[in-house]
């Protein structure tokens, strides 16, 4: 008798269906990002909407020019390039001048998500890589603070710039009268565009939770890490600040919410495995502190996120579970059949 032959197409069960794409993903993102951007208006006026749309058009435009020289398919109706500029323009001045964010654009999508294959291939988180090339590139331009218009009447009708809590802070000075925990946590103080409310953010990040498009594990992991610190050892510049005015001046100032909500659970650049984001959103704020209190720089967020993507494959490799059904032995074996193998494709090379 003839033996029965069978086939198996991977089109069809047993298959994990998402009723989510990148692009149904996105457009939450999107949704999670419109409070704050309805502060960063409500403070600094519709000049702010001028960086976001030079951003967003800039991103959009270099993403699909480069594939279009690559002969690659279109991408840009994934609405990934839209939610990096969008990203890019909140860590910018709002009065920022109009050629910074195309030139952190062109970085951010052509350097650093492009060239090493598009969404989802990149290990460092554009956005955020863009800004830190503009940091080291203007830091003039990209530490110059416009007045909310919140604080005109305090400040005074002919300044233009102002401080942030956090450059009080690094200085070793007490903050101001009018900068509040209340006006720091609606927003009522000099900043990025979108980093400004505390509550917007966290609006957003709920959001975002709720839609199951994060989990909690690093923004928990990151913000309580930057808590616990700040409590535990306080103020190193002086100030005459409190431990828990410390902590609390830091959890409400510069971009902690914003990274740790949306920056830092980018899926490319942070780890899969639950242990291993937990170990990603400590380090993420462990070092955000060590930077804004050892550091050059008052703020230490991008920096901190943007170390942290470089180490993420390495966080999943350590806390990846056991395949079922193998064993450790098993494991072994085939690591060391790997190497060995390696090793004489190497010998080979050299011996021509």
């Amino acid at each position: 008798m003839t033996p029965k032959e069978y086939t198996f197409d991977a089109a069809y069960q047993p298959q994990v269906r998402a009723k989510r794409g990148t692009r149904e993903i996105m457009l939450d993102v999107i949704i999670a990002l419109l409070p704050a951007l309805c502060v960063g208006v409500w403070q600094f006026g519709a000049q702010a909407l001028i960086p976001l749309a030079v951003s967003i058009v800039s991103c959009v435009f270099f993403e699909w020019v480069y594939r279009k020289l690559m002969k690659k398919p279109d991408s840009i109706g994934d609405l990934s390039a839209v939610v990096t500029g969008i990203l890019l323009a909140y860590t910018l001045p709002a009065n920022c001048k109009w050629w910074l964010p195309i030139i952190g654009a062109f970085f951010a999508i052509v350097v650093v998500k492009q060239l090493y294959g598009g969404i989802g291939k990149n290990f460092l988180n554009p956005a955020l890589a863009g800004r830190a090339f503009l940091l080291a590139s203007y830091a003039l331009f990209m530490t110059t603070w416009v007045v909310p218009g919140s604080l005109t009447s305090v400040i005074g009708a002919d300044a233009t710039t102002m401080a942030t809590p956090l450059s009080y802070m690094k200085a070793g000075e007490a903050l101001p009268q009018y900068f509040t925990y209340k006006s720091m946590f609606l927003g009522t103080m000099p900043g990025c565009l979108g980093e400004v409310s505390a509550l917007a953010l966290l609006i957003g990040g709920v959001y975002l939770l709720c839609r199951k498009v994060i989990t909690w594990h690093i923004p928990v992991s990151f913000i309580g890490t930057v808590a616990l610190l700040t409590l535990i050892f306080g103020s190193k510049n002086g100030g005459g600040y409190t431990h828990v005015e410390w902590m609390l001046d830091n959890l409400l100032s510069g971009g902690l919410l914003l990274g740790a909500f949306f920056m830092a659970t980018d899926y490319s650049t942070s780890p899969v495995t639950a242990p291993g984001r937990i170990i990603y959103g400590v380090g993420c704020g462990a070092l955000t502190v060590l930077i804004r209190v050892f550091g050059g720089f008052p703020e230490g967020v991008s920096f901190a996120i943007l170390i942290m993507n470089c180490c993420a494959w390495m966080f999943d490799k350590h806390t990846q579970r056991r395949q079922f059904g193998v064993s450790r032995e098993d494991v072994k074996a085939k690591k060391a059949a790997a190497k060995a193998a390696k090793k004489e494709a190497k010998e080979a090379a050299a011996n021509g």
